[in-house]
């Protein structure tokens, strides 16, 4: 299978950042008669908005955006968004084959134990969950902490077809209460 993509960003004058993605794939077909027929695929996949505090505050109030906040448990029933929605991209992971022993060994001898990190895992339920309280088209401003797990969770939002997404670019910690 040969494939070619290419990604273009670009910053507006009201300086959201914006990815926009533009696929075009070759797929090799069939033969019919001695000649190869190609498959030509072009698809254009969702804007992630990527804003500031303060865009973000506009998108809720008026764009009428709603909150998904995609971070672990303690750090959510820590302190939240009142009217935000919570659905981990991150679980604890409780597995015990003998891979995840050793990784956790290893996460709780250098940092988990001093920061008082727990061990996780991708929430493999993460896209199915978001897509049980929410539609496709439904506007959905993605929140973390630090702005990692956010755009990480908007990208795979963007591939289940949501069509609406934002993201705060430095997280939650730069959000100031009010």
């Amino acid at each position: 299978m040969a494939g070619i993509g290419a990604s273009c960003s670009f910053l507006p004058s009201r300086s959201k950042l914006r990815t926009t993605w533009l696929q075009f794939e070759t797929h090799p077909g069939r033969k019919v008669s001695g000649k190869s027929i190609c498959r030509r695929n072009l698809k254009i996949r969702a804007d992630v908005n990527y804003v500031n505090a303060e865009e973000a505050k506009n998108l809720i109030a008026v764009e009428r955006y709603a909150v998904l906040d995609v971070r672990d448990n303690s750090q959510y029933n820590r302190a939240h968004i009142k009217s935000s929605y919570h659905v981990p991209l991150f679980i604890e992971n409780q597995d015990n084959d003998l891979g995840t022993i050793i990784k956790r060994t290893v996460h709780n001898n250098f940092s988990g134990l001093f920061f008082g990190l727990p061990f996780t895992k991708q929430n493999p339920e993460f896209v199915q969950s978001v897509k049980n309280q929410f539609s496709p088209e439904s506007k959905l401003l993605v929140v973390c902490q630090e702005g990692l797990r956010s755009a990480a969770a908007a990208n795979k939002l963007e591939e289940a077809g949501f069509q609406n997404i934002a993201c705060i670019m430095s997280g939650l910690q730069t959000v100031k209460p009010g």
